[in-house]
């Protein structure tokens, strides 16, 4: 419409020299009139052209942020996967050897949550299906420890087994539990698994009374682990990736009597599971 529009004022400059031609008492507009009306012409054009550029830009911006945020995901979902399955044959290959029927019933178990690895790339499941998850590869670790030395309880609130929860949110912590609080203790310990509906939040809480550590340990290692340790890192920077601030973790625990890990987290709606309609709400949002 630019180019219209200088096409009109051209067209109003020719029917000027026309009219001053055909009709002797035409009297033209000064100069400056013209004048004025160019450069006002010009500086709308140009104001458009600022415009348009910076929506241009503000778009691309956006779209490479959408894809730095599904990368980002991406990648530390692919830092847990190797990092599972590498401990996990572990497991089994321990138990090969020793009790075969045993280390096959095992490897059954390893590709049904392998399957689920490779065929699921949701970025939010609903929590029933973490629990099955962590059911099938309890199994594993509760063969390797033995059922006496590993117990599990479970103590969830039906209504929050359909809420929409980070994928592979609950393993990894699962899995800190085992690695370092309980493998240590000789009598082996208990992990409980919580959760709880509170207002238009969601709590869950993974809790375990193994070893424990020192208040000074978690000051030095906010995330809890050990050393090589990625699991409750990797919660932590999901969370924040996936939620901003409105989720929040924290974590108690003391040498000897355990360890507490608190989570609270949004209810999403169902339209808000990916990680592009995250992107998106919260552009949103910041306009």
């Amino acid at each position: 419409w630019q180019v219209m529009f200088l096409l009109t004022i051209d067209g109003l400059r020719f029917l000027q020299v026309e009219a001053a031609r055909f009709m002797p008492g035409y009297i033209p507009q000064p100069r400056w009139v013209e004048a004025l009306i160019f450069a006002t012409s010009v500086t709308v054009i140009v104001i458009e052209l600022k415009i348009w550029n910076g929506v241009r830009l503000q778009i691309k911006l956006e779209e490479q942020e959408r894809l730095l945020l599904q990368a980002r995901m991406t990648a530390l979902q692919n830092q847990i996967n190797p990092h599972f399955l590498f401990n996990t044959l572990n497991s089994v290959s321990s138990l090969v050897r020793v009790a075969p029927d045993t280390a096959r019933e095992l490897i059954l178990k390893l590709a049904t949550i392998l399957r689920r690895l490779l065929h699921s790339s949701d970025a939010f499941v609903p929590l029933q299906d973490e629990i099955d998850f962590i059911d099938n590869y309890l199994d594993i670790e509760v063969v390797r420890f033995g059922r006496d030395k590993l117990r599990v309880v479970k103590e969830l609130d039906p209504a929050s087994l359909d809420v929409m929860v980070p994928s592979m949110l609950l393993q990894p912590l699962v899995e800190n539990s085992i690695k370092h609080g309980l493998s240590s203790k000789i009598d082996g310990g208990s992990i409980y698994l919580r959760s709880q509906i509170a207002d238009d939040h969601v709590n869950i809480e993974v809790e375990d009374d193994g070893v424990g550590m020192a208040s000074a340990q978690l000051l030095e290692r906010p995330t809890g682990l050990g050393e090589g340790g990625i699991g409750i890192a990797n919660v932590a920077e999901r969370l924040k990736v996936l939620y901003g601030e409105t989720a929040r973790m924290t974590i108690d625990s003391h040498n000897g009597t355990g360890t507490l890990v608190r989570l609270r987290l949004p209810i999403l709606p169902s339209d808000l599971t990916t990680t592009t309609a995250i992107y998106e709400d919260r552009s949103s949002t910041r306009r």
